[in-house]
């Protein structure tokens, strides 16, 4: 019965405090963003290091505002925290991952680019291994034809946590590059030449 209150007590409160943390570390930190054109108004599919995913909402809502995405996110309970957060920014939510409801989650996916909806997905979520890419953005570009663009998050200054995905919080007062690649077409490769791909694209300004 603890569990059961202590849990939907953190889901009302982390949401909101950490909805409160990222606009505190945005705002008081200088931002660098690069990219070579505006982001695209068609459906793109958005992949971005788990680790890496605290500052993306934010991001995108600099180029989209207000947003038009769902974002891929584990039904687990800590998924449920980050999906409680990136919902106070106006993101929408696919529940699932490619280790579990992989299929559904797929569909739901392709429904939403169908609609007109981009996606944002971590390739390496919800349980690792860190900065592995799983099938699921492969699988969702190749069977929609759309492209994706990889997001990089890399703050000078940074906490590290000790988790699976080494997840980064910038610290105040530094700056955070922001990478965004040109859209990708990977709908044609092979999934292990797109998995290497991907990886190597989303590791190219790596600490």
């Amino acid at each position: 019965m603890f569990k059961k209150y202590s849990r939907a007590l953190a889901s009302t409160l982390v949401p909101i405090i950490g909805s409160w943390l990222i606009r505190f570390l945005y705002l008081t930190n200088k931002k660098e963003f690069h990219t070579n054109n505006p982001l695209p108004a068609d459906p793109t599919i958005y992949a971005c290091w788990h680790g890496d995913l605290m500052m993306f909402a934010h991001s995108y809502l600099r180029y989209k505002n207000p947003p038009h995405v769902k974002a891929v996110i584990s039904s687990h309970f800590d998924g449920t925290l980050i999906a409680g957060t990136l919902q106070k920014f106006g993101l929408e939510i696919i529940a699932g991952s490619s280790n579990k409801n992989a299929a559904r989650v797929l569909i739901q996916a392709i429904k939403a680019l169908k609609e007109g909806y981009d996606i944002g997905i971590t390739p390496d979520g919800p349980r690792g291994p860190r900065h592995e890419v799983a099938d699921g953005v492969i699988a969702m570009a190749s069977k929609t034809g759309k492209k994706v663009i990889l997001v990089e998050i890399r703050p000078e200054s940074y906490w590290q946590l000790s988790s699976w995905d080494k997840f980064v919080i910038p610290k105040p007062f530094g700056t955070i590059h922001f990478y965004y690649s040109d859209p990708l077409d990977i709908a044609s490769m092979e999934s292990e030449a797109a998995r290497e791909f991907i990886k190597a694209g989303l590791l190219k300004h790596a600490h």
